[in-house]
């Protein structure tokens, strides 16, 4: 029974107010976007609900769906249809066991990118610190299989870069827990943004490699408080 597997109700209250973080910083419009959150030491993973307003979303309504995206049988919520999303991000957890958080937004700046087909350039030191380089395109790809997750971990594969813009669509980010796979999101669309802005005004300034090699270092090993998250 899943009613006895540690760490699900956890999951559930996680990812359910993590859902309000995409509407305080102004990255999804509508019912759009989502956040999962893996169950930990289980095959197992919550997502939001298709189509439901995010005020609406509790814990309970959050949906248990197993690393084949299919939902938990008898699961609280399982009355109810999954993101649209819910194959990509079965395929991203059944690929990349370490991510233990997933996000998807429409964020305005970050999908007028991905509509371009055009990775964001690390000119930024806020880029280097958080994605260690670029934020680069993955292919398009049709939502409702799990060609999108294969886009991604395909593009994510060996890159430093927790954030992907998949073409035509928008960006997805992941994480070591959703928290993690949260911020990304929203430091994403903030570089979006500035790097559009510069870009509008001038010819980009490129950082060198060994600064963005450092800056990435010192930002994942250094920065904060050792008792802290360091992301």
């Amino acid at each position: 029974m899943t009613g006895d597997i540690p760490g699900i109700d956890a999951a559930r209250e996680n990812v359910a107010a993590l859902h309000a973080e995409l509407v305080r910083y102004g990255l999804i419009v509508w019912t759009g976007g989502n956040v999962s959150g893996r169950v930990p030491g289980e095959d197992l993973f919550v997502i939001k609900p298709s189509g439901v307003s995010y005020d609406d979303l509790t814990p309970e309504n959050m949906i248990l769906c197993d690393l084949d995206g299919n939902v938990v049988p008898g699961s609280s919520g399982s009355e109810r249809a999954p993101s649209s999303d819910t194959a990509a991000h079965a395929y991203v957890y059944r690929h990349m066991p370490d991510v233990g958080g997933v996000v998807h937004t429409h964020s305005t700046y970050a999908v007028a990118w991905a509509a371009r087909g055009e990775e964001i350039p690390c000119v930024i030191t806020a880029m280097a610190d958080e994605f260690g380089g670029p934020i680069p395109v993955g292919p398009f790809a049709i939502i409702g299989d799990d060609s999108i997750g294969k886009g991604i971990v395909d593009t994510l594969t060996g890159h430093r870069s927790r954030g992907v813009l998949m073409q035509n669509h928008g960006p997805f980010t992941i994480g070591a827990t959703a928290k993690d796979a949260v911020k990304a999101a929203v430091m994403l669309e903030d570089v979006a943004r500035t790097v559009h802005i510069a870009a509008q005004a001038g010819p980009l300034l490129p950082i060198p490699q060994s600064a963005i090699d450092s800056l990435y270092h010192r930002y994942q090993n250094v920065y904060g408080q050792a008792s802290d998250e360091r992301r």
